[in-house]
């Protein structure tokens, strides 16, 4: 089953090198399950991504990458 996302919209109007622009940052609404998951995920990808550059000698340079899409490492 396929659940749409909902999301909460923030709207911030701000000047920019004399000219006026609108910030939109939009926040998914999640469940207390499926937002520990996507925390979990996240940290997961992070620790990835600085494992991967950790003193040298210590084999980071092979760490997987296994984040799920919209998580990807760039």
């Amino acid at each position: 089953m396929v659940q749409s996302v909902t999301y909460h919209r923030e709207t911030k109007t701000v000047p920019f090198q004399g000219k006026t622009i609108v910030l939109e940052s939009l926040t998914p609404v999640l469940s207390p399950k499926e937002k520990e998951k996507r925390k979990k995920e996240i940290e997961r990808c992070l620790y990835e991504v600085f494992s991967k550059y950790r003193e040298p000698g210590t084999n980071g340079s092979n760490a997987p990458q296994h984040c799920p899409p919209g998580l990807s490492m760039v």
